[in-house]
């Protein structure tokens, strides 16, 4: 059973502080700022991500689906909103998967529960994304820690001479 987590783009950015301030500059930006949180976020955590924007009012448009490190980001075709791609893809993968949705809409937030999966709202998002954040930074520094032995530091021929020292040699 894998797990997944499916974020409705446009809701989760207009949720969150940070992202919403970036959009008021570029959409893009505050698009591409949410992916690469997403990315580390899945990473860290060994999970699925999927952030599903809208683009339902883009005329012609007939959807996209890409892979971005490791990250699926989805553009909905002309008349189809976010909310309607995620309620239709949840059905299928909580039959066997675990599923959680991050958005505010609660109206969305109704059906998810309605269809098996979590629900998960931005705030709680935020707060999970902060930990992973201390946890990596953590673990960056226990690493950095660890690497700065003194074997790490001297050369083949000390540490032979050390070694043989050591030994009484």
């Amino acid at each position: 059973m894998e797990e997944y987590l499916i974020l409705d783009g446009y809701n989760v950015i207009n949720s969150w502080p940070g992202l919403k301030l970036l959009m008021e500059e570029s959409l893009e930006t505050a698009r591409d700022k949410l992916i690469d949180v997403m990315v580390e976020y899945g990473a860290f955590k060994g999970i699925n991500i999927i952030i599903v924007f809208d683009a339902h009012l883009v005329k012609g448009n007939t959807g996209n689906r890409q892979k971005l490190k490791g990250v699926e980001i989805v553009f909905t075709k002309e008349y189809e909103t976010a909310d309607s791609y995620i309620e239709r893809y949840i059905v299928e993968l909580s039959k066997n998967n675990r599923v959680a949705v991050v958005t505010d809409d609660k109206i969305e937030q109704q059906m998810i529960l309605g269809s098996g999966a979590t629900r998960v709202p931005v705030r709680e998002m935020i707060e999970m994304f902060g930990q992973i954040k201390n946890e990596i930074n953590e673990k960056i520094e226990i690493d950095r820690i660890r690497k700065n032995t003194l074997s790490d530091t001297l050369g083949v021929s000390v540490l032979k001479r050390l070694e043989k020292l050591r030994r009484g040699h």
